[in-house]
């Protein structure tokens, strides 16, 4: 039976992150990817924001990942030469019983560690973006935009020169916990059964099904799977803003927003649909909702403009309806298996957050002696 020292599920950009960092420290890694290239899941299907760290609940993984891996992103796309631009973030009230909102996200920003966030005026803020209709709001100038494909690039390129190695059409279809490491039965082109010592599951929206598929785990620890789909339009023409524009936070999400990408192309959402099943298909007719809510801080949103874009789906934990639910970083201390880390609801911010949760996985496969070959 073949033998690796690290096994890491999933290739995006959580997954190649981790990869780099667990190479990195030295360690022998084989990254397994059930799809034909990096990234086609949740890491190619958001709107490639880097958040600031606004929103979280103050102590969460969430919020202390998010603004560790905001800084050290910017300082990683500089160094790599990863195309990104700290493009700044106007998150808007746009009528007067929402200002209160405002104020109890600044302060929540400023519990997590987001101490320049600035409370500006309708006049402010619509003299900084003139398209904008509003009646208040927050200037965010550490939020931006990256490009995620070069980021999971360079990863990918800097886990491979320490020696990592990507598999593609690598399916787990089945594991065993021995007192040697997980045993992997591994389908695709070239099936194949090995044991590694370490096991990482980076699987984002099949990191369940990856981890029920392991006998030996208690499946009392694995999480239920719940699907939360946004759709995103695009608008025909140049973006109107320079900025991203937020309305006040959603249940499920942040509201229909507008982000730009590095080429000056606007694009709206995401929505929020529960879904059962993952389908990236986008109905047309979710436009109509699109428009009333733009309009409410963009009125000269003109019918017919917003054309079907891309979904992305994030994998929850809780039901609609419920509060949302923290990033989980499972390890032994919870399930009991040595070397053996599960990485559970990592959506938004994941990708901001992408190098903070890589060091926490080190960190947490460094709280017990991985297993040891006989």
């Amino acid at each position: 039976m073949d033998e690796v020292g690290c096994v890491v599920v999933g290739a995006g950009v959580v997954g190649l992150a981790v990869a780099r960092a667990l190479a990195s420290s030295g360690r022998e890694v084989l990254v397994l990817e059930a799809a034909d290239m990096i990234g086609t899941g949740t890491s190619s299907r958001n709107s490639e924001v880097v958040h600031a760290g606004i929103y979280y609940p103050t102590g969460s993984l969430k919020a202390r990942l998010c603004v560790a891996g905001r800084d050290a992103l910017y300082a990683y796309a500089e160094a790599r030469g990863v195309p990104y631009r700290r493009c700044g973030k106007l998150i808007v009230a746009t009528d007067a019983t929402q200002i209160g909102k405002l104020d109890a996200l600044k302060a929540k920003a400023e519990a997590n560690g987001v101490t320049n966030l600035v409370r500006i005026t309708a006049d402010e803020a619509m003299a900084m973006e003139p398209k904008l209709s509003c009646v208040g709001a927050l200037h965010s100038p550490s939020s931006g935009i990256v490009d995620s494909h070069a980021l999971m690039l360079a990863y990918q390129g800097d886990a491979e020169a320490h020696g990592a190695t990507v598999a593609f059409h690598a399916h787990v279809e089945a594991g065993e916990v021995t007192d040697r490491g997980v045993v992997l039965d591994i389908g695709g082109a070239e099936p194949m059964r090995l044991r590694c010592r370490e096991f990482v599951n980076a699987a984002g929206l099949h990191a369940q099904d990856v981890a029920r598929a392991i006998r030996g785990l208690p499946p009392a620890t694995v999480p239920p799977t719940h699907y939360a789909k946004g759709n995103y339009f695009s608008l025909a023409g140049r973006s109107p803003f320079s900025r991203l524009i937020y309305p006040i936070p959603e249940p499920g999400g942040l509201g229909v927003h507008i982000t730009i990408d590095l080429g000056g192309q606007a694009r709206f959402g995401p929505d929020v649909e529960w879904i059962d099943r993952i389908d990236y298909s986008v109905d047309p007719r979710r436009a109509d909702g699109f428009y009333g809510a733009v309009r409410r801080y963009w009125p000269g949103l003109t019918d017919g403009a917003l054309l079907p874009g891309y979904a992305g789906i994030r994998p929850k934990l809780v039901p609609a309806g419920a509060p949302d639910s923290d990033f989980v970083i499972q390890d032994e201390r919870v399930h009991g298996v040595r070397g053996l880390v599960n990485l559970y609801g990592i959506e938004s911010p994941g990708l901001t957050a992408s190098l903070a949760i890589a060091d926490a996985v080190v960190d947490a496969l460094a709280t017990a002696p991985a297993p040891v070959p006989a």
